[in-house]
C-alpha cells in the first residue's frame, strides 16, 4: 500500500559516498544517489551558502536525494565546497566567497561527466549555489541551469551577460516571500537576460521550509530534467 511522502521519507536508491580532487588540490566529499533502474536525468547541487550553514546536506537537497531516484529516475549528486562541513565530512580548503569555489564547480562537473558518465545532466543551485552555477558552470557538457532562489549577491552584470551568448535554458524558482530577491525584483535584475525563464513560488520563502514548497520544487526539477509536466505523487 502506497505510503505518504514525509520530510523523513527516503525511498531506494543506490547510495555511493565520493572523493574528488580539485585541479588546486582541495579533496571534496559527496554522495550520488542513484535510480535502482533505468536513469532518466542527474542533476548535480550547488548548496547554499556554507557560513550560513549550507551544506550537501540541506534539507531540499537531501530530499531530492531521497526521492527523486525512486519517484523521477534521476540520479542526485551532492557534495560540499571547499571548507564545508555535513554529517559525511568535511570538504578541505577554505571558504572563499564563490571565487576559487569555481574549481570545485568544474571538478565536480569533471566527475560526473568523465567518471560517472552521467547524461543529460543539469546544474541545480541553490542560494549562493545559483551565483556559483552563473558565475562557474559553463562546462558544455550540462544541459543547463535551475537556479532556487537566486538572490544575485555575487554574479556581476556581465557574468549575467554571458548566457546571452549560450543557448542553454536557465529557469529560476522565485519565492514570493523571498528573503532576497522577490519575483518582480528578479525580472528586473536578469531583465538583461531574457531568455532566462523566473517562475514565481506563490507563499513560498528563501529556504524552501515545509512540504508543500518541497513538493513544488522537486516536481519543478523532474519537469525540467525529465520532461514530464505532471507535479510528483504525494504517496510512494
Amino acid at each position: 500500500m502506497a505510503e505518504l511522502i514525509r520530510p523523513s521519507t527516503e525511498l531506494p536508491a543506490l547510495r555511493t559516498p565520493f572523493h574528488v580532487r580539485t585541479s588546486d588540490g582541495v579533496d571534496l566529499i559527496g554522495e550520488v544517489a542513484s535510480p535502482l533502474g533505468q536513469s532518466k536525468g542527474a542533476i548535480l547541487t550547488l548548496h547554499p551558502l556554507p557560513t550560513a550553514g549550507g551544506m550537501m546536506d540541506s534539507h531540499v537537497y537531501k530530499k531530492a536525494a531521497n526521492r527523486l531516484p525512486a519517484m523521477s529516475g534521476i540520479s542526485v549528486v551532492r557534495f560540499n565546497t571547499r571548507g564545508t562541513t555535513s554529517e559525511a565530512g568535511t570538504s578541505t580548503g577554505v571558504f572563499d566567497n564563490g571565487g576559487a569555489e569555481g574549481l570545485d564547480v568544474a571538478a565536480m562537473i569533471n566527475y560526473c561527466a568523465d567518471v560517472l558518465k552521467l547524461e543529460n545532466l543539469w546544474i541545480v543551485g541553490w542560494s549562493f549555489g545559483t551565483d556559483l552555477a552563473l558565475r562557474h558552470a559553463k562546462d558544455p557538457r550540462h544541459k543547463g541551469l535551475i537556479l532556487l532562489s537566486p538572490p544575485l549577491r555575487t554574479t556581476t552584470d556581465e557574468e549575467l551577460l554571458y548566457w546571452n551568448s549560450d543557448p542553454r535554458p536557465i529557469t529560476a524558482l522565485v519565492p514570493e516571500h523571498d528573503d532576497y530577491l522577490k519575483p518582480e525584483a528578479a525580472r528586473k535584475r536578469f531583465a538583461i537576460v531574457p531568455t532566462l525563464k523566473i517562475i514565481a513560488i506563490d507563499d513560498a520563502r528563501h529556504l524552501w521550509l515545509g512540504e508543500p514548497s518541497v513538493h513544488r520544487v522537486l516536481s519543478e526539477i523532474n519537469t525540467i530534467v525529465t520532461g514530464d509536466t505532471h507535479a510528483l505523487p504525494l504517496e510512494y
